[in-house]
């Protein structure tokens, strides 16, 4: 029998309470709306260990079309923990991360869409600059800016 081998990532999956805000967030990032559909029945239940639920999701693909995320608004049953907020040394989800063009033009355009630096934008050695905003619902989102290949 040979290795089961590993084939690609396919998603990461945010819940969000509000999945207009979050799309139109993720947009300003740079990626797109590949589809959305509401996802139901004890099937899909199954799946997650939540039994029956319907779950409104839409898919984000980055412009290279090797990277998604799915958004997650759960209908039924409903969201019971809330951990958007927390630090980045806590436990679980820390962040996404993001390669952008201008770090400086991405921070100001999202800010109008309420986000907030945590720290502040910095330069690592000669290769990136970087931070952590606090973008839609609190999520914690990782911006880098490689230097040098402008």
């Amino acid at each position: 029998m040979g290795k089961n081998k590993l084939l690609r990532m396919d998603n990461i999956g945010i819940a969000v309470e509000s999945l207009d805000d979050a799309i139109s967030f993720f947009k300003e990032i740079g990626l797109e709306l590949e589809g959305r559909t509401t996802v139901e029945g004890e099937w899909s239940g199954n799946v997650t260990g939540l039994g029956s639920q319907s779950v409104e999701i839409a898919m984000m693909v980055t412009p290279d079309g090797n990277s998604r995320i799915e958004l997650s608004q759960f209908l039924t049953p409903p969201t019971i923990s809330d951990h958007r907020n927390a630090p980045v040394n806590s436990l679980g989800y820390m962040r996404v991360m993001f390669a952008v063009e201008d770090i400086d033009e991405m921070v100001a355009r999202l800010s109008k869409h309420g986000a907030q630096l945590v720290g502040e934008v910095v330069q690592y050695e000669d290769s990136y600059r970087l931070c952590y905003i606090r973008g839609v619902e609190g999520l914690l989102i990782g911006l880098a800016e490689e230097l040098g290949n402008k």
